[in-house]
């Protein structure tokens, strides 16, 4: 006989499943029934919301959904930050977890683990949730969650399963594969959206993380226009080196400036959020009044004012554009000057020490051609998700926007390393917020994931004091004492470097590369 718990595995490799992040539980004995038979691969994090953050780096890096199995209570809700993260930042993310049994539930009876309604706490985070009582419901709670994932904005998905159910006799389920689209474009809003085009002689295009796939499409819309393309921060990498890149925050006044001369904007996969266009709280950023906007959600869409609204997938959607309006007509005002020009004032925007932490940003990515650079809340991150020209499209992304969880780094790195097996992956954080996730080392080293941590040691949360003391509030509570990152490391037996000159931080690069282990370079900052 096959149990559902068994069935749940096999179901996961029809859809291509390849690796689940989790700590196994009384409540998820069952599952890992199946799982020991499989050819998916388990990763045990050394704590949930690390297993979370481990699906979603995995899954931001191969553009495939990561997955968590967790136990019922403490495990899922120590998963709910990293949902979190993913539903801000459109994530796909299968987070399957157990359940009390189904006699039991709602009552208070006092089980181990028990909440008082998981499955209403959870469709507050996921994007749906779902409780599976019968063999037959399985194939299709799966096929939903796929089917979102490839056809809408994508997030984190759960699917719970009591244990009393995840016994029961599931003999000849065969997956229910989802082979559901974006929807196509509109022919009448691709006609109007392209009778702007034409009109326009100063448009500008604004590109976020719905557009990463988008790089071909996207490069030849803008230059067929002479626009400038803005890059939210995770966008980065799309357009790499190219004179119509402006690969800055549009909460900067020189991109804003750049926004507001144009007389059209062309917006696709971004949301808008403030967290990328009013950075800083000032309220200056305003919409713009000309707006094409491409978005795979309708929710999206219908969220701010738009001249011309576009519902479709947007590497799909530029295509459709470009067959609509035809060769360029030369008509356009200067694109590249106007692209250097916001380049170079938008830089200039950046403090002294902003502009050296780009500057050692920058030779991460000229030391490993390529790398994915994953990256937690802290300084190096800020300033470069103001300003930095990636090389790889999606090979750049934090939490530092958005959902903002701090300790998102050092496992989501992880997750990416194990994604993309041979690709170099580099996590960026910062003493305070290494200590969020720091047991995960132990996962690097189990995993064989040959992550590049750099540790950006300023002895606190040097960002959160300068806030503080920007607005005359004396800092408390921002001075967490480090530990020594390096005696740590060869506790877990990781190699490790301190580097008290930056300088030297590309030769530290290329000998951790060199090794395929994990190493955590130090970096102290004074």
């Amino acid at each position: 006989m096959t149990t559902i718990g068994e069935a749940l595995i096999s179901l996961l490799e029809a859809h291509g499943v390849d690796t689940v992040f989790g700590i196994p539980g009384v409540h998820t004995v069952e599952l890992y029934r199946g799982l020991a038979r499989s050819k998916i691969r388990h990763v045990t994090p050394r704590h949930e919301q690390g297993a979370g953050f481990m699906a979603d780096g995995y899954a931001r890096a191969s553009g495939r959904p990561g997955v968590a199995f967790v136990i019922t209570g403490p495990g899922l809700t120590n998963t709910i930050t990293a949902m979190g993260q993913a539903r801000a930042d459109s994530v796909p993310m299968l987070v399957i977890s157990g359940v009390n049994a189904t006699d039991t539930l709602g009552k208070g009876l006092g089980f181990l683990h028990e909440l008082p309604d998981q499955h209403g706490m959870m469709e507050k985070v996921a994007l749906s949730s779902q409780r599976v009582t019968e063999a037959s419901e399985l194939p299709g709670a799966l096929a939903r969650a796929f089917a979102l994932f490839s056809s809408a904005r994508p997030g984190p998905v759960h699917i719970e399963i009591p244990t009393d159910v995840m016994v029961k006799p599931a003999d000849g389920l065969a997956a229910a594969l989802s082979n559901a689209a974006p929807p196509a474009p509109e022919a009448t809003a691709i006609t109007d959206a392209a009778k702007l085009i034409k009109l326009a002689r100063r448009p500008l295009i604004l590109a976020g993380g719905g557009a990463r796939k988008a790089e071909s499409p996207l490069r030849r819309l803008a230059e067929r226009l002479g626009a400038p393309v803005v890059e939210t921060t995770n966008a980065r990498g799309l357009m790499h080196g190219h004179p119509l890149c402006v690969p800055a925050s549009p909460s900067l006044k020189a991109v804003r400036a750049l926004m507001a001369e144009a007389d059209l904007v062309i917006a696709a996969g971004t949301e808008f959020g403030p967290t990328d266009y009013d950075g800083y709280g000032d309220g200056g950023f305003v919409l713009p009044s000309n707006l094409i906007r491409i978005d795979i959600g309708a929710d999206q869409l219908a969220r701010r004012p738009v001249t011309v609204a576009i519902q479709a997938d947007c590497a799909e959607a530029i295509e459709a554009l470009l067959a609509a309006i035809g060769p360029a007509d030369g008509a356009v005002e200067d694109g590249h000057g106007r692209a250097a020009a916001g380049r170079k004032a938008a830089f200039a925007e950046l403090s002294p020490a902003y502009a050296a932490q780009v500057h050692a940003v920058e030779m991460i990515r000229d030391t490993l051609p390529g790398a994915i650079i994953v990256g937690d809340s802290t300084q190096p991150i800020y300033a470069a998700n103001l300003y930095y020209d990636h090389d790889r499209p999606g090979g750049w992304f934090n939490a530092a926007t958005g959902f903002g969880a701090l300790g998102y780094g050092p496992p989501a790195a992880i997750g990416a390393a194990l994604a993309m097996p041979g690709t170099p992956v580099v996590c960026i954080t910062g003493d305070g917020g290494f200590q969020f996730t720091l047991p995960e080392l132990g996962v690097a080293l189990d995993s064989d994931a040959p992550v590049i941590f750099v540790v950006w040691n300023n002895r606190g949360y040097r960002e959160i004091e300068t806030s503080m003391l920007d607005v005359g509030v004396e800092p408390v509570g921002v001075s967490p004492a480090p530990p020594d990152f390096c005696k740590l490391a060869e506790a877990y037996g990781i190699s490790a470097e301190r580097l008290a000159d930056i300088d030297a931080l590309p030769r530290a690069l290329k000998q951790a590369r060199a090794t395929g282990l994990p190493r955590i370079i130090e970096i102290t900052v004074v």
